[in-house]
């Protein structure tokens, strides 16, 4: 994984392994998969009632899922041939701050991420090293509306096939939506404050895996979001603007988490009841945003 993701994630590694963890997932860096988990299966038990039955019953898968194209990030894998880490890294973030806001602002209506990728290029940057997260974010939620329209039209004896592809398209979106509620993963200040530091925030390249999987394996349950979740889904009318909006509020957060951090590190030993707040709100907003996105593919492939 010395791709993007090791510039995002390596030094989670360094990290676990040097606090003895010897047996260190594939994958530890978007939420961990406690946190990934829970975003998945939250937003599936805050579906309405009349969401697709089969979809409902299926809460705790939907929460397994959630962390796969993690899984998908093998060292193994990767020890044998990189490209598959490469192609995925960038659909895992997107690093705001490297264009000025209009022109992000102009970037995030493209059609597809090819033109994003066009319209970022004319400001100097690579799609890969600013990251692509809001187009697969799209992506995936269009695909998985085909899904529900295949379903509604197919006969009973495929049905049960087009439920499994849903159910895992579903759960795949979920990985890149939980994402998008890290702070973190919208950032160039990803893993310790860079540049000038005047409040005296962590630098120690060891921040994104502490707040993400140390904090929230030890510290955060499933319970902790499904009772912040609301019960009232909503169809989103216009899903780059949503999406972007998402990602946007979510790097707002950025400054705020190094200034708890600062306060009570992210560890599994904290207890202050300022970091839990922060982590619960980020991981209900992710569960908030998937469950919605399940409900308007689902609705609106009614519609067409």
């Amino acid at each position: 994984m010395l791709t993007q993701l090791s510039r995002r994630g390596k030094a989670a590694v360094l990290v676990l392994v040097a606090a003895g963890v010897v047996a260190v997932p594939a994958a530890v860096f978007a939420w961990g998969d406690v946190g990934h988990r829970i975003t998945g299966e939250a937003a599936a038990l805050a579906l309405p009632p009349s969401a697709p039955a089969f979809l409902r019953a299926a809460s705790r898968q939907l929460g397994y899922l959630n962390p796969e194209p993690d899984r998908w990030r093998s060292r193994t894998e990767s020890s044998i041939d990189p490209a598959l880490d490469r192609a995925g890294a960038p659909e895992h973030f997107i690093d705001m701050e490297l264009v000025p806001p209009a022109r992000l602002a102009g970037a995030l209506k493209a059609t597809d991420r090819f033109a994003f990728a066009d319209t970022i290029a004319a400001a100097g940057k690579e799609a890969s090293t600013m990251g692509i997260l809001p187009f697969k974010m799209l992506e995936m939620t269009q695909l998985l509306r085909v899904d529900f329209r295949n379903w509604r039209t197919a006969p009973d004896s495929t049905k049960p096939f087009i439920e499994q592809r849903i159910i895992d398209d579903a759960g795949i979106l979920g990985h890149y939506v939980a994402d998008g509620s890290n702070p973190l993963h919208t950032s160039v200040l990803y893993n310790g404050w860079t540049g000038p530091n005047p409040n005296g925030y962590a630098t120690d390249n060891r921040t994104h895996s502490r707040f993400e999987s140390i904090y929230v394996g030890a510290n955060v349950k499933l319970s902790d979001v499904t009772s912040r979740m609301d019960t009232v889904a909503r169809v989103i009318p216009d899903l780059r603007a949503a999406i972007g909006e998402y990602l946007k509020e979510s790097n707002s957060h950025v400054e705020e988490l190094y200034k708890i951090d600062k306060a009570h590190t992210f560890d599994a030993n904290t207890t202050a009841p300022e970091n839990k707040a922060f982590v619960v709100d980020r991981l209900t907003a992710g569960a908030r945003m998937l469950r919605d996105l399940w409900w308007t593919a689902w609705v609106t492939s009614a519609a067409h």
